[in-house]
């Protein structure tokens, strides 16, 4: 079944896989954007994909066709193999850029590209900013649970505790988990509870009432009030004080709160989700948490990886930073393979956070050309040759290109770069396993059927590839 229009630019005649024919095997319906006559009219495009390699000049007028059309339409970039996104380029397209890839095209690349397109596409037309909500990157087993857990809870209105260690991304999960919740046209409201000193905490989520204490001027409403019928996101929730603990809870069990000051009750329809990067249970036991506030606020646990542990996600994140500082400030970077090897052996205790530190102080001293192993700070290079015992500069095993076989009836071309068939045959199952357990409905003996293969035989690969399901132990 076609899932979406896509609008595809003029582009060189020599790419392996064509881009026309790898999206019409992703189940996409490819439009020339050169005959805008023949585009559909009763729905927008998901995206049009232009090509670095031709002229800006060119493109850039179509576009502008385009968008005459579909005042929404956004882009996605492709870019020649061994280059990043062209400054120039990206300043031009300004916000309508919200992806790219790299040639030759990659199955896993272009998937995350389309579906930041649709989720961008979607939310902007919502009326919000949709650069403002990042994508979380990573095709390893962690960040995919990660990502289904967040498609499964955002349909609810459950509350949600994240746990993970600073940097990690917690606010990042909150945010898609709002803008793909139906609370996506109310507001997000993130409030730091361990940055607000604790006896402003209260004034700061519930508001107060003119002359209720020294200072207060004026009426104010609090973040609750800010947040209605939308998401409160309370971050670092176990520096919360524990008086103010108790009066959280009370608006968490009868959904009603008062200003400092008031006795007047105000309703509160607000989703919930809070993060921390302490332990809520250790905290328990030492007295410094409420044991019933933790289950209230612990329906839903999400736990996000320290990026130690998936270092798999580095190179894609490092192509994801390079791109939004290329959107967000107009510098071009460009990790050179000696560079990315350093970044991959790197215990990173900052995560994610300090991953993004190092990409932008990297475009803002060398976004002119291609950063080096010898070009990033000493600590990064001293450290991933502790923890990999060896030289800087080394080459990172990161895996050749793969690629999408072509429709049937299409001859199937080995790449030049060659392929690693182990990988792809790997990727390639657990996709078609994933489709199948989304189209059965996570039971699995219905997906085992589609697949045509044995209900026992599906259930160990699924073990493989860490693919149970909310369901899974039920339907076991």
């Amino acid at each position: 079944m076609v899932r979406d229009s896509l609008l595809l630019a003029p582009h060189p005649h020599d790419i392996f896989p064509a881009p026309d024919v790898l999206l019409q095997f992703l189940g996409y319906q490819v439009v020339s954007a050169a005959d805008l006559a023949g585009a559909p009219s009763e729905a927008a495009p998901l995206a049009l994909m232009l090509f670095q390699a031709g002229p800006r000049e060119a493109a850039l007028a179509l576009l502008d066709s385009c968008r005459a059309r579909w005042p929404r339409l956004v882009v996605v970039l492709a870019v020649p193999g061994g280059q990043s996104a062209d400054a120039d380029w990206q300043t031009a397209l300004g916000r309508t850029l919200v992806a790219s890839v790299t040639l030759p095209l990659q199955f896993g690349d272009l998937s995350a590209a389309l579906d930041r397109a649709r989720f961008v596409r979607d939310r902007a037309g919502a009326g919000h900013n949709a650069s403002l909500v990042y994508r979380l990157v990573g095709r390893g087993h962690a960040m995919e649970r990660v990502q289904y857990l967040i498609e499964r809870v955002a349909r609810t209105d459950s509350n949600v505790l994240i746990l993970g260690e600073s940097g990690t991304g917690k606010e990042v999960v909150a945010r898609n988990i709002h803008f793909q919740s139906a609370r996506a046209n109310k507001p997000f409201v993130p409030v730091n509870c361990g940055a607000i000193p604790a006896d402003l905490l209260e004034s700061e989520l519930f508001g107060h009432e003119k002359g209720a204490f020294t200072g207060a001027i004026s009426a104010r409403q609090g973040r609750f009030e800010a947040a209605e019928g939308g998401t409160l996101f309370l971050d670092e929730i176990g520096d919360m004080s524990l008086p103010m603990q108790v009066k959280l809870l009370r608006v968490l069990q009868e959904r009603v709160f008062e200003r400092v000051g008031s006795n007047r009750s105000i309703s509160a329809d607000v989703r919930i989700i809070a993060a921390t990067h302490r332990d809520l249970e250790a905290g328990i036991r030492e007295g410094a948490f409420r044991e019933d506030l933790y289950y209230r606020l612990n329906v839903f646990p999400i736990e996000l990886p320290p990026l130690r542990e998936r270092r798999e996600d580095i190179p894609a994140l490092v192509e994801e930073l390079s791109a939004r500082i290329g959107r967000e400030k107009g510098i071009n970077v460009r990790i050179g393979r000696d560079a990315l090897a350093v970044l991959a052996g790197y215990p990173w205790p900052g995560n994610v956070r300090e991953l993004a530190n190092v990409i932008e102080r990297m475009a803002i001293m060398h976004g002119d050309g291609p950063v080096g192993a010898g070009d990033l700070p000493a600590r990064l290079r001293q450290a991933a040759d502790s923890a990999a015992g060896t030289v800087a500069g080394g080459e990172l095993d990161l895996p050749l290109p793969t690629f999408v076989p072509p429709p049937e009836g299409a001859a199937a071309r080995l790449p030049a770069a060659g392929i690693n068939l182990k990988d792809y045959l790997e990727d390639l199952e657990r996709n078609y396993i994933a489709q199948a357990l989304t189209e059965a409905n996570d039971v699995v003996a219905h997906a085992a059927e589609l697949l045509n293969m044995r209900r026992t035989t599906l259930v160990e690969k699924m073990r493989k590839y860490g693919l149970q399901r909310a369901s899974f132990a039920s339907d076991v």
